[in-house]
């Protein structure tokens, strides 16, 4: 989705990527002619702010981060939160959007709800963005793009899993919640999105999901994006059941950029945009 563009300025190649999400933000700068990152930070919104409007917390990061001000060819606005489902093209109606998350979240009539078309896939990722966010980034950009994050991820997984017939399940972890999803040469199998609080929840809902496509723990490949590490309790528990763990692999992300395989895992989505 964008919000209506009103000023052309002088080509900068420079693009801008903010993901949101009620934990903090995390943003990076894009050298567009080189394809290369060319900074990145993430600010975190303690418990303490409790209480506080998120669009002062934004202010202060504004302040805090001059390159946020700064003036780019693009800006991207990345909404991070599991309010989110996809909807095959063939099944989508625009005039129904929050039908289809009923399903998987408590929604509202007065809730805004927003598309993102996957056209190379024939699916339609629908979303609940942040409006009082996306208001802020209003007053400061004029103009901008923004996406849901599950759009980012599932499209770059169906890209790179092109001729790979295995049937292969990627969890990525988010703060609070995490993403399923099963991938077989470029068709997406299944989405789905759980909070969690321990390894066992972790687990349990990987073991459950597993069981729902008859895929054996033996046998199929598990893959882990985001906030984990080989040394992580979940990473460990996900071994004990399961005989094909691995840690997604980031040398072709890397190739951009001067940051760690971690900080390239964690922040796979933003590094993507």
């Amino acid at each position: 989705m964008s919000t209506q563009n009103t000023n052309i300025t002088e080509k900068k190649y420079k693009k801008l990527s903010i993901q949101v999400s009620l934990a903090g933000l995390s943003f990076c700068c894009f050298d567009t002619l080189n394809n290369t990152i060319t900074s990145f930070n993430e600010v975190h919104f303690d418990s303490f702010h409790k209480g506080i409007k998120i669009e002062d917390l934004f202010s202060n990061a504004f302040r805090d981060y001059p390159e946020l001000s700064e003036t780019y060819d693009d800006v991207l606005i990345i909404h991070n939160n599991n309010l989110s489902t996809f909807v095959p093209t063939a099944l989508f109606d625009e005039n129904f959007l929050g039908s289809y998350l009923q399903y998987n979240t408590k929604v509202f009539e007065t809730d805004f709800f927003a598309f993102d078309e996957i056209s190379n896939y024939q699916i339609n990722s629908v979303y609940i963005p942040y409006v009082n966010m996306n208001n802020f980034f209003i007053d400061q950009f004029g103009t901008f793009d923004y996406k849901h994050a599950n759009s980012i991820l599932v499209t770059k997984l169906l890209d790179v899993s092109k001729n790979i017939d295995d049937k292969k399940m990627t969890v990525h972890f988010s703060e609070g919640h995490f993403e399923i999803i099963v991938i077989q040469n470029q068709k997406l199998l299944l989405f789905n999105s759980f909070d969690y609080q321990t390894p066992e929840d972790f687990i349990y809902y990987v073991l459950f999901t597993a069981e729902q496509l008859n895929l054996n723990p033996e046998n199929f490949p598990l893959e882990l994006i985001g906030n984990i590490d080989g040394e992580s309790d979940f990473f460990k528990i996900a071994y004990k059941y399961i005989r094909n763990v691995s840690l997604i692999d980031v040398d072709d992300l890397r190739w951009n950029n001067y940051f760690s395989d971690a900080e390239n895992r964690n922040h796979f989505i933003l590094f993507n945009s």
